[in-house]
């Protein structure tokens, strides 16, 4: 099918934020703390600029609670009395004139006084500031299975190691951007750049003291997000609504890149310790993991960041006795948040890292390993959780494989990197990703989608879910399409505006297709049956027919629409207490082989071949999915050896695109997609999700490569030339 969107993209009709022009706007602003934590004494408008012409907003002007609604509600809008990071925001200003608003910025002089600040895990954990809380610690996760000790103690072998990763910039084509304007009688209205409209209008509320009616959110046309437009874009809609309600006026907040990247939040850093028991015949007897993340100065997403990579940390293997310990540690950093894969590839690296390691210890090929210990139907996961759906890993490793020639490679890079400086290796890693809201979420969101019909017989669907690249109004259309029995080009998907859509819950989590497109067809059903039940359609029927029905029982009963409230599937329970349970109803499974080659000369590294086997339900579009599969390696592969977040006292100093280096496609291999298709019972026409799955596997199986190649272990990322270069002279020392 065609890409609903796509027309009007490449012809310039779409109208991004930035586009957009109204009477009387104003632009705004932001001024941000120049160091990591301190009280602030004062704030200094000198002489020079024409004051009396701005609008200017402190946290003295905010007229409800001075806090940015999420799940712990830490964050102030503007700081108050202390900062916590470089880059928070303090001070607001609008003006017309963009050129004297940027000297403004650069004039107001912020007065602190300098407190000591924590920019590493390690310090979190000994407190060496408590910076938050009583000791530095948003989140803590236990997950047990078995008798670990027990295990440790009996085992015939243990192998330990310790992984690392690095922070990673969303680094979206479209900056954040907002626009807001205030009515004392109507309330607030933004539009604007972002994945989850209804997470800003519960910003919004508290923040404006304003009724859920006199709030309004409207999503435009957005240039991607990668996660980084979940839960920022409430930053950046408070501070426009505040200075739309000051001065009266429109206001329009857009960052630059430089801002963009230096404010807004990442991927989090992490360590995993790893202690694994093993017998002789290569079979897992226990697993224990310490996973930390670095949530920054703030709390944000780092609940549900640690959520995910603790229940993906075990991976796709069965294991008697597991023991999990997670931490979120609080840092005086930029807080990190939301981003594809959401802890996941984290914890996946670590584990597939340390396979291979279990392995070269056995002195067994690292597939045979994996092979010894691969879940099964009816096998229990880490959290307990019975693998009910149909798995075969065995299989995908086997295409991967054959599709990859990785067992003649393996052999061949091995004789022929005796000679010559570049060595060439091939690696691989097998995961999972779980789709929808972890535990429980998917009850407590009780997520809604609907369907109306117009007096024409088009089908409006009415969703949260945004469109941000990935396809989400395509697939939407083929679902409708589908169930209806109607053709694609008559649904009509409406973008998202709080005033006209339902609460489908945020667009993330690999959800949209499944959970959501689930209830999307759902309704389409309940329409289909209301128009048969009452005697204006047949059970088979032209599509003629089902428009003459929709006019008539229009014209009959009035509005012709019905909702779908998502209900979880039978037999999933999950205990939030115990962290035990079903931790997802589906889970799309994948083998991914990487191949390399390392220049000793330079240290640098290039893959050269790609393949990704993966198993995700029904794949809805073949297109959209083999570009989401695509979109995600490439951003794995800037993750594992490009992506190199640099900070100076609590700042990123590397905030543009000409030092911060991301992959371009001269520097992507050839990457061969293949789909394996066991329909879910959980999802629109039998999808799972597959939106983040691509991001867990590329950087293990990249270094597991280059491990191959170079025959020196890599244990943490990027694997920049410099890493490469300090671990060969470690090995060589």
């Amino acid at each position: 099918m065609p890409r609903r969107e796509a027309l009007n993209k490449v012809t310039g009709q779409s109208r991004y934020v930035d586009d957009l022009v109204f009477p009387d706007m104003l632009h705004g602003i932001t001024v941000r703390s120049p160091i990591a934590r301190g009280r602030i004494r004062d704030i200094h408008f000198p002489p020079g600029i024409p004051w009396d012409e701005f609008t200017i907003v402190s946290a003295s002007d905010i007229p409800g609670r001075n806090r940015i609604a999420l799940i712990v509600d830490d964050q102030p809008c503007l700081a108050e009395e202390v900062v916590n990071h470089a880059e928070e925001p303090v001070v607001l200003l609008a003006h017309h004139n963009k050129q004297l608003l940027e000297e403004a910025r650069r004039a107001v002089i912020l007065d602190i006084e300098p407190l000591p600040a924590i920019f590493s895990m390690d310090d979190a954990l000994a407190k060496k500031e408590i910076i938050w809380g009583e000791d530095n610690i948003f989140k803590t996760f236990l997950v047990e299975k078995g008798n670990v000790v027990s295990a440790l103690a009996k085992a015939d072998l243990i192998v330990e190691g310790e992984y690392e990763t690095g922070a990673q910039e969303q680094l979206y084509i479209e900056p954040q951007g907002m626009i807001a304007s205030y009515d004392p009688e109507e309330g607030v209205t933004v539009w604007g750049s972002m994945q989850c409209p209804y997470y800003v209008h519960k910003a919004l509320m508290p923040l404006l003291n304003l009724p859920a009616e006199k709030v309004r959110v409207i999503q435009t046309e957005t240039g991607g997000a990668f996660g980084g437009k979940e839960e920022y874009p409430s930053v950046i809609a408070c501070h426009a609504a505040l200075l739309a309600s000051k001065s009266g006026k429109p206001v329009k907040l857009i960052y630059d890149r430089a801002e963009d990247m230096a404010a807004t939040t990442k991927r989090h850093p992490s360590r995993t310790r790893l202690r694994t028991a093993v017998n002789r015949e290569g079979k897992l007897q226990a697993i224990d993991i310490e996973f930390v993340v670095d949530g920054g100065a703030y709390a944000t997403l780092s609940t549900v960041v640690l959520s995910r990579g603790t229940i993906h940390a075990a991976g796709p293997y069965f294991c008697p006795n597991v023991r999990i310990r997670s931490k979120a540690v609080a840092t005086n950093h930029p807080p990190h948040g939301a981003f594809r894969g959401f802890g996941a590839p984290q914890s996946i690296f670590a584990l597939e890292r340390h396979m291979d390691a279990v392995a070269r210890t056995l002195n067994m090929p690292p597939d045979e390993l994996r092979r010894r210990n691969f879940i099964h139907q009816g096998e229990a996961l880490a959290v307990g959780q019975v693998v009910h759906e149909p798995v075969d890993l065995d299989h995908l490793m086997n295409r991967a494989f054959d599709l990859s020639d990785y067992s003649r490679k393996r052999e061949r890079f091995a004789r022929e990197n005796q000679v010559g400086p570049v060595k060439r290796g091939i690696g691989f890693a097998t995961f999972m990703h779980g789709a929808g809201f972890t535990g429980s979420g998917e009850r407590y969101m009780a997520s809604v989608a609907a369907v109306e019909a117009t007096r024409e017989g088009t089908i409006r669907v009415l969703a949260s879910s945004t469109e941000m690249g990935q396809g989400t109004n395509t697939i939407f259309s083929q679902i409708a399409a589908e169930a209806l029995g109607i053709g694609f080009e008559t649904i009509d998907v409406v973008a998202p505006d709080t005033s006209l859509v339902p609460n489908s819950g945020p667009t993330v989590a690999s959800r949209t297709c499944m959970i959501v497109g689930k209830l999307v067809e759902s309704a389409c059903s309940s329409l289909r049956q209301t128009l048969i039940q009452n005697g204006f359609l047949q059970e088979r029927y032209a599509e003629v027919d089902f428009r003459n029905a929709c006019r008539e029982y229009i014209e009959q009963h009035g509005a012709l629409k019905c909702n779908a409230v998502y209900a979880p599937p039978p037999g999933i329970y999950w205990d939030d207490e115990k962290y035990q349970g079903d931790a997802y109803a589906a889970y799309a499974w994948a083998v991914y082989v990487a191949e390399v080659s390392v220049d000793t000369r330079t240290w640098e590294t290039c893959v050269t071949d790609f393949v990704a086997v993966q198993e995700v339900g029904k794949v809805i579009n073949p297109v959209l999915a083999t570009g989401q599969i695509e979109g995600g390696v490439a951003q794995g592969i800037g993750f594992a050896l490009y992506e190199d977040v640099v900070w100076r006292e609590g700042r990123m100093i590397n905030n543009q695109m000409t030092n911060y280096i991301m992959p371009a496609s001269a520097d992507l291999p050839p990457i061969r997609v293949y789909f394996e298709e066991i329909p879910s019972g959980y999802g629109a026409a039998g999808a799972k999700g597959l939106g983040e799955l691509p991001i867990d596997g590329p950087a293990p199986a990249i270094v597991n490569a280059i491990e191959n190649a170079i025959g020196v272990p890599i244990n943490r990322i990027p694997a920049t030339p410099e890493v490469l270069m300090g671990a060969m002279e470690t090995a060589l020392a």
